[in-house]
């Protein structure tokens, strides 16, 4: 197998570190973000699994997309509607049923100006984009969500019972982590 040029290997090494890099300011984002709403980041997960779910969301679904047990989603949607952020409305189809819907007046209120800045820029920053690179940015978004989903999975996934929790070691460079 032909060896990769250098330039390409650097490349990709310094894409992975950003990626990287870019989640843990995410993460960063995400509680400052949470504070300034007043909430804690578990719940601003929540909600935001609920704004952003293509159907309506009971809490045994919340706790499935989250990867909590359903009684600590009931804490969870319990704060959100202290909060006025969410409410709990029976299913029509299935009055045993309950589904989380956002409230749209109030997150439009409290949520949306604390990410309205960071929408605006984002915006911004891809408008100095061709459609063909913004297609092949959004492919690689579409294709980096997904593999975050699988890892999801897989680090949801229980431990063997002969694997031990992982050491913290040195810094290794992003080439060297597996």
């Amino acid at each position: 197998m032909p060896k990769e040029p250098q330039r390409r290997v650097a490349l990709i090494d310094e894409l992975v570190s950003m990626l990287r890099t870019s989640v843990a300011y995410t993460v960063m984002v995400s509680q400052a973000a949470a504070d300034r709403i007043g909430i804690n980041t578990t719940d601003l997960h929540s909600l935001n699994m609920v704004a952003f779910s293509e159907r309506e969301v009971s809490a045994g679904d919340l706790a499935g997309m989250i990867g909590l047990t359903t009684a600590s989603i009931t804490g969870i949607v319990d704060r959100l509607e202290r909060e006025g952020l969410v409410r709990r409305v029976r299913d029509p189809q299935d009055r045993r049923r309950v589904v989380i819907e956002l409230i749209p007046e109030n997150t439009r209120e409290r949520v949306a100006p604390v990410f309205a800045p960071l929408l605006a820029e984002w915006q911004a920053e891809l408008s100095r984009y061709s459609d063909r690179e913004l297609d092949l940015i959004l492919e690689f978004q579409q294709r980096t969500l997904e593999i975050m989903k699988g890892q999801v999975t897989r680090l949801r996934q229980p431990r063997p019972p002969d694997a031990s929790p992982a050491k913290p070691s040195r810094r290794r460079s992003t080439s060297e982590v597996s």
